[in-house]
């Protein structure tokens, strides 16, 4: 458990005034949060009487400075020392501090105020409270394209390309290989390669009900604690695909992409040498098709995956390119938004960034964070400042179907050996 005196952020404040609506005791949200129970006491009691706006820190002693009872000489020693090694947090600083002999008959400043010497300074490290993206809950599976797994496998050294990062993408309940797409001289493929061997997977066999991804930055903002979903990942819930991130490293999630990396490189390159690109992206597509009409598969009674389902040449849910402007349904953005929320800091110059997307909240907010939810009704943002009760609205940026859609690309670099189905 943390200290009591170390400073609270807003999201922990906000999240103990929330418990406590819900009815949990101050010892319950004390253990939930890893706080002091008098921490927890304290803010429960200022949101009870001042509402929203009791939720605004005023730690420290801003007229005096948070060592006013020290030296100079030892305010500037802990400063210079914290700007020489910026990872010493205040238990370091402190033990160093100790170490100097012209201290060595003064009384030193506890770990809590050089914290709040830190944060008066603004030389603390940023620290935001983890806010999970909505997603539905893990299911177990029952059918074929009830969720795909899609994962980059690392990159590898091919004979006559040089450095490349297999996509592959498979049908876990199913064992259908869905699509393998290789991207050249990367080791980290764009969000626009992904959406690409995408659309080709969804031509050839229909929308999935979902797909499940790992926290790779194409899609997850995998640099904030309260992450914006991705332009792939909003155009993917636009499209009537759910969406759900794995929470445990691979094996223990995402086994069978990973064992599937493994067949696909076994299969179709390793100890392979290429002229060039396309002939290792059909060598790829006949070694997938191999995989689902002849391959016997152990998990499967040693039938291949289309022999033991047959119904999996087709999820059902058509979907054409030319018709993806009608397919995308904006309104499924906007719902699954509404029960998100979002924490940032204003910059000095009073802009935020969210979503890939600069904002503008103007100076006055300058240095304060932010919480943020989304109107689903306005379709607007509302942005609530850590100091004051008024929010103001911003319109949000980039839900469009031209901007979810990215750039036209085609769909060539496969073998099309599913026909079109008869769905009228």
């Amino acid at each position: 458990m943390r200290q009591k005196g170390q400073p609270t952020t807003l999201e922990e404040r906000i999240e103990i005034a929330e418990r406590a609506s819900a009815g949990e005791s101050s010892r319950e949200i004390a253990e939930a949060l890893s706080r002091p129970i008098s921490t927890v006491r304290k803010w429960r009691q200022k949101n009870n009487r001042y509402g929203r706006a009791g939720l605004t820190s005023h730690m420290g002693r801003p007229a005096e400075g948070a060592l006013a009872q020290f030296s100079p000489e030892m305010k500037t020693a802990i400063l210079e020392m914290r700007d020489q090694q910026p990872g010493w947090g205040p238990k370091t600083l402190r033990l160093e501090l100790a170490k100097e002999e012209r201290f060595a008959e003064q009384k030193l400043p506890s770990r809590s105020r050089i914290a709040a010497l830190l944060k008066e300074q603004q030389k603390v490290r940023k620290y935001e409270r983890h806010q999970e993206l909505p997603e539905p809950e893990k299911q177990p599976l029952k059918r074929p394209h009830q969720e795909w797994e899609l994962d980059a496998q690392g990159v590898t050294t091919i004979s006559g390309l040089g450095k490349v990062s297999v996509i592959n993408v498979l049908d876990t309940f199913s064992h259908v290989s869905i699509d393998s797409h290789a991207c050249l001289h990367t080791r980290h493929p764009k969000a626009e390669e992904y959406r690409r061997m995408l659309r080709r997977a969804f031509v050839r066999y229909g929308l999935p009900e979902q797909i499940s991804l790992d926290h790779d930055s194409a899609f997850y903002d995998n640099k904030s604690a309260s992450p914006f979903p991705s332009r792939i990942h909003l155009w993917l819930i636009a499209l009537g695909v759910q969406v759900r991130f794995i929470h445990k490293p691979p094996p223990m999630e995402h086994a069978c992409i990973e064992r599937h990396h493994q067949t696909i490189a076994r299969q179709a390159f390793d100890g392979q040498t290429f002229r060039d690109f396309s002939e290792l992206q059909q060598q790829l597509q006949a070694r997938i098709l191999f995989l689902n009409q002849e391959y016997p598969t152990s998990a499967l009674n040693d039938h291949s995956p289309w022999q033991a389902f047959p119904q999996a040449r087709h999820s059902g849910r058509v979907y054409h390119r030319q018709s993806e402007t009608q397919i995308l349904n904006l309104q499924r953005i906007y719902d699954y938004l509404k029960d998100a929320r979002w924490f940032r800091k204003v910059s000095s110059v009073g802009t935020f960034s969210l979503g890939g997307f600069v904002y503008s909240a103007t100076s006055r907010f300058a240095e304060q964070t932010l919480e943020i939810t989304f109107d689903h009704e306005t379709r607007k943002l509302t942005c609530l400042p850590e100091k004051g009760e008024m929010s103001f609205h911003l319109d949000i940026k980039g839900l469009t179907k031209s901007s979810l859609m990215g750039k036209a690309t085609n769909l060539s670099g496969y073998i099309d050996y599913q026909l079109p189905l008869p769905f009228g």
